[in-house]
């Protein structure tokens, strides 16, 4: 059966699939500055992770499942030479949580070998892969990254280069990718700029690649700028170059990154993700106050820095209610009941004597189907408190995304069933208040129409198929029945180490 989450099942935000890194640099060890901005990026993915590197004539890879911490020691890494690599950590959106889809995908073509890494989702996934095995294309994972890869291997194009051209006028959807050659590393993202990607500079005079900011940060890279939507950089010996390949669509980033998914210390359009949680909780404190409370308290850790604003614009003080266990990872452990029943206590730890006797603010970033929130909530008053007020910055989430996020069926999406009354009192708190759609923009400080906000409104800005609407296991039938036994024996069908 597919790998489980200790709390699956009762998770309540919705999660990202991935993040992808890339690195360029001659004289340095890019295995490890890889591997280290991997695990800046280890938020955006648990389920797995690859590093594959080339030396400028041989390709190297590994990858298994689990956290980057757990996959690769030091004989891995120092087997991984050379001086281009790309890097990918991986929570699955299209295709389920197994080895055979983790990333990058790494196969042979016209131009040497290459390895993809993903983040996103393509909506044309059926279409394009039964035009691939038409073609003869064999396939070996179930995930639509590798239909970029079978693309780009697949062109008769007389480069790399225009051979990615060709791929991106075929596919549809959000994608931000780096792509490793033999002798180039390549970024490039989709017209709709719907997933992050930005492009760092190392002072070794070497170039880096990724899904935010907050990476550069560990390998001492400067951030230069974010890549444009439908824009390729290409990095080799001779430097970077830069080409549009597609004109800007409508621009469409996903407003989540700014609520959930973006780690606070990064940067995305000239804004610190730290700052703007803190606006967003400044502008829902002005539109559902709590006169008379005690206390705000944060649910951590994306709801600490709008708490810290609700309680900065609300002038009611600042206080921890609940501890975070930040050990609750994915394991191949089957969870029980029992601990199904746990599983918000084992990852949440009330403060009993903040908590007894207070009415309190509850500050958290998002209700997708109140399978957490409720537990929470009544964690809370068991520990004591006398009023749990629940205030969210994002608006209600009516719509599921096709994306990039994974996010549930429309019909279990309580704010698609019920309106906030109703969604108050299932979840038992005292009054509940979600930042309205101006809110957020205001928080944010940028036009509305720089964002996707489909989840909130609806308005999805591509066009998504029926056949995607149903499932994110849309190239499998039905979800595979294949999990953590066996990954152990193997692991080594996984490596292209030799």
């Amino acid at each position: 059966m597919e790998e489980e989450c200790i709390l699956e099942g009762m998770a309540e935000s919705p999660h990202e699939e991935c993040g992808v890194f890339g690195v360029f640099a001659e004289g340095e060890d890019v295995a490890r500055l890889t591997y280290f901005g991997l695990f800046g990026l280890q938020h955006r993915g648990q389920e797995s992770a690859g590093i594959a590197v080339s030396d400028g004539s041989k390709m190297r890879f590994f990858k298994d499942m689990g956290l980057v911490t757990q996959i690769f020691d030091e004989t891995i890494l120092r087997e991984l030479r050379g001086h281009i690599a790309i890097g990918h950590t991986r929570y699955s959106t299209t295709g389920s949580s197994m080895l055979r889809n983790a990333q990058p995908v790494v196969c042979n073509s016209p131009y040497g070998s290459i390895a993809v890494a993903h983040n996103g989702n393509l909506i044309n996934t059926a279409e394009l892969r039964a035009e691939l095995e038409a073609d003869g294309q064999e396939f070996e994972s179930t995930s639509d990254s590798e239909i970029i890869a079978r693309l780009i291997a697949r062109s008769s194009a007389p480069t790399v280069e225009e051979a990615i051209v060709e791929m991106m006028h075929k596919v549809s959807g959000a994608y931000s990718v780096v792509v490793l050659t033999e002798d180039k590393l390549i970024g490039l993202r989709d017209p709709n700029g719907i997933r992050p990607l930005c492009l760092g500079r190392l002072d070794s005079n070497g170039y880096v690649i990724s899904s935010e900011t907050c990476a550069l940060n560990l390998i001492a890279g400067r951030f230069m700028r974010e890549i444009e939507p439908g824009e390729m950089v290409v990095i080799d010996r001779s430097g970077l170059r830069e080409t549009q390949v597609m004109p800007t669509a409508r621009r469409a980033l996903c407003v989540f990154e700014f609520i959930y998914f973006a780690r606070p210390d990064s940067v995305m359009c000239g804004h610190t993700i730290h700052m703007v949680r803190r606006r967003l909780g400044h502008e829902l404190a002005r539109e559902h106050p709590a006169p008379g409370v005690h206390i705000v308290i944060p649910i951590p850790d994306t709801g600490t820095a709008a708490a810290i604003g609700f309680a900065e614009a609300s002038r009611i003080p600042y206080g921890e209610g609940v501890i975070k266990n930040r050990y609750i990872q994915r394991t191949f452990i089957e969870p029980d009941q029992r601990m199904r029943e746990l599983g918000v206590k084992m990852k949440l730890s009330p403060l009993r004597e903040s908590l007894a006797g207070k009415r309190i603010v509850m500050v958290d970033d998002s209700i997708v189907r109140g399978t957490t929130t409720a537990p929470t909530v009544k964690m809370l008053r068991d520990a004591g408190a006398a009023e749990v007020h629940v205030r969210i910055t994002s608006p209600q989430i009516k719509y599921p995304c096709f994306y990039g996020i994974d996010m549930v069926t429309q019909s279990e999406l309580i704010g698609s069933r019920l309106p906030v009354e109703e969604v108050c009192k299932h979840i038992g708190a005292t009054t509940l208040g979600h930042l309205s759609i101006p809110g957020l923009m205001r928080a944010l400080g940028i036009r509305r129409d720089r964002f996707c906000l489909a989840c909130f409104d609806g308005k999805y800005p591509i066009e998504v198929p029926e056949q995607v609407r149903v499932s994110k296991f849309t190239l499998e039938g039905e979800k595979a029945d294949e999990g953590g036994a066996g990954v152990l024996s193997r692991r080594n069908e996984q490596t292209g180490i030799r």
